[in-house]
């Protein structure tokens, strides 16, 4: 392995010197026992302490496999059915009206959905919702009716008209949220300690949760705007609420990217963890296969709020389905990711995926917005293609 940390930390250590360079980066790859490399490079806040590996970030939309993983185990036990109606479970989405856009007056068009909303569409990101850094239509709702941004971790917040009517197409946004509430209605309690008791005490999981302890808040990355100019500028009074009104399964948790790994590790090992068993073995195999039904695709995200998010895509021209809930990229990638591999993102620039045919996966966590930052961005491409060159290498010797 001595060839896959020297590839993985030039990248690191590079990416965190240059003039236009990110202000620090942990990474870690896993196999299917345990972790194979491990880089921290960089300072948690520009000026401040040096980035380590027990530093905690805002993970951002990398907590959606977690709260699906929480939905797939609903519906292992028999408590949730993926095609009735969602509002069974959690009555509120069941008031929510489609919006056909605006009259003269600016006042949004409102109707009743054709269908139900169900888990399934949640699930595959086809149930109608978007994201207001995504999508004109809330943006425009946010900017002029005062619909609150997801970050907030309020009802509100996700108390938002459909896009579309269910099932009509594939579009990323606060579906997963939705199944945070169908998992706390079935389970009866919130979302965190559903994940805790069922997921992470199976796991050996303690740093990831929605509100961070003390210790966790002391060795927490500050999030960076990057300018115009490249230039970095840390975000202080900017951070994911510590106490939300919701725990958000779209975005809400706060942890380790050594956590992180034993959460990788359990998709690795047909959802088997240390102390118990997370997801049945033929769950596991459904769950990571793409999903959606053309003409429904993955397609190109938007950014419409600049500050927020740059235009994002993964692997431009090839195709890329959805799962249970992650990407599927249907063909090979150029980093070395074969196709069926699964992953994700969250909106500050952390990155993962886990390839189950190889046996193992990675994880890439910077602090900075806008999403789809140039130089993160390119520094997880590069450190992705370093792990596969290294380890292809090491197989064929």
């Amino acid at each position: 392995m001595t060839n896959l940390k020297a590839s993985c930390d030039a990248v690191l250590s590079g990416v965190s010197k240059e003039d236009s360079r990110v202000p620090g980066v942990v990474a870690q790859v896993t196999d299917r026992t345990g972790t194979i490399y491990s880089g921290a490079f960089g300072e948690r806040r520009i000026g401040g302490d040096p980035m380590t590996e027990d530093t905690v970030f805002a993970i951002f939309s990398t907590t959606k496999a977690i709260a699906g993983t929480a939905a797939l185990q609903c519906v292992e036990e028999g408590l949730l059915d993926l095609d009735a109606p969602a509002k069974e479970y959690a009555p509120a989405i069941g008031k929510l009206q489609v919006i056909d856009g605006f009259d003269n007056d600016g006042a949004p068009i409102l109707r009743a959905p054709k269908s139900d909303i169900t888990t399934r569409q949640l699930l595959l990101h086809t149930a109608g919702f978007g994201y207001d850094f995504f999508n004109e239509t809330y943006k425009r709702m946010a900017e002029d009716h005062g619909q609150p941004s997801v970050v907030s971790g309020s009802q509100a917040a996700i108390n938002t008209p459909l896009l579309f009517d269910p099932g009509e197409r594939w579009e990323y946004g606060s579906n997963i949220d939705w199944v945070g509430q169908v998992v706390e209605g079935i389970r009866g309690n919130r979302l965190g300690d559903v994940m805790s008791e069922r997921i992470f005490a199976q796991l050996g999981i303690t740093d990831l949760a929605f509100t961070r302890t003390d210790a966790m808040k002391a060795r927490t990355a500050t999030i960076h705007a990057r300018g115009e100019d490249g230039s970095l500028t840390p975000m202080d009074d900017f951070a994911l609420p510590d106490d939300p009104e919701v725990h958000m399964g779209g975005h809400g948790l706060y942890g380790t990217v050594t956590e992180y790994m034993k959460f990788i590790r359990m998709w690795l090992n047909d959802g088997a963890g240390p102390n118990g068993r997370v997801l049945k073995p033929e769950t596991v195999e459904w769950a990571v296969r793409g999903a959606l039904v053309p003409p429904q695709k993955v397609t190109m995200l938007p950014g419409v709020i600049p500050s927020l998010s740059n235009d994002a895509e993964f692997f431009p021209g090839l195709q890329k389905d959805w799962s249970y809930t992650f990407m599927v990229n249907s063909d090979k990638a150029a980093t070395g990711r074969p196709a069926g591999a699964i992953g994700w993102a969250g909106l500050a620039n952390c990155f993962y995926w886990i390839d189950r045919a190889n046996g193992f996966g990675g994880y890439w966590a910077t602090q900075i917005l806008p999403f789809a930052d140039a130089v993160s961005f390119t520094g997880y491409m590069d450190f992705e293609s370093a792990v596969y060159q290294s380890l292809t290498t090491a197989n064929a010797a």
